[in-house]
């Protein structure tokens, strides 16, 4: 079946972006986008794309969960030994991509990943539905399986020995907490020219604020 790309249009003209508009920290404005994606009943808010770089300096990209915006810092969970994990042990530099399409928004972050505290994992950890606690501790992250079976086998051996007791967090889990130095809102207008409005972090610790091209 053939399907002809190169026709499949989109025009956007729900809402613009004005520097004027634009408060001088970009946390504030990410805060309001993602409240108004959230209270817009965008499918999956949160979901964010995060890309690494392997040590081979290859890039990949792979779909999270934002889980916390704090001080600063943007918080995704993953498994340490994941292949994310693995390419952020190496290098911390990363890059989160939100796109809200029923708003017409993308915010594209980047910066660097260090561990958080155990203690601020474990704290998250106990939030998570008791099967995902489960599944966190026997999931081989990224690794080849022989089947479905095996996983599921491997579950249930394990739900079984957490019956009636608080299910821990494996060492090999946990938070990463991403410290922002370039952020991009981008708004969706008329004839493909977008909003482009660009946060870049300065030595002395100020945002410097510039509009760009589409």
């Amino acid at each position: 079946m053939e399907i002809d790309l190169s026709r499949i249009r989109k025009d956007y003209n729900k809402n613009g972006l004005k520097e004027s508009n634009t408060p001088d920290d970009p946390l504030q404005l990410f805060q309001q986008w993602l409240y108004e994606a959230i209270e817009g009943k965008v499918n999956e808010p949160t979901a964010v794309l995060a890309g690494t770089v392997s040590p081979e300096g290859k890039p990949a990209t792979r779909t999270v969960l934002l889980k916390d915006l704090h001080d600063g810092h943007f918080i995704f969970y993953t498994n340490y030994h994941s292949r994310k994990g693995k390419h952020l042990e190496e290098n911390p530099n990363v890059s989160l991509s939100f796109v809200w399409h029923e708003l017409e928004r993308q915010v594209h972050i980047e910066g660097t990943a260090v561990k958080v505290s155990p203690e601020e994992s474990d704290a998250y950890f106990k939030t998570r539905p008791y099967k995902s606690r489960v599944g966190a501790r026997i999931s081989p992250q990224s690794q080849p399986i022989a089947s479905r079976m095996q996983l599921i086998r491997a579950f249930i051996k394990e739900a079984a020995h957490w019956v009636g007791k608080e299910v821990e967090r494996p060492e090999h889990w946990g938070g990463y907490a991403v410290t922002p130095t370039r952020i991009e809102f981008w708004q969706g207008r008329p004839n493909r020219l977008h909003d482009r409005i660009l946060y870049t972090l300065q030595p002395d610790g100020n945002w410097s604020k510039t509009r760009i091209a589409p």
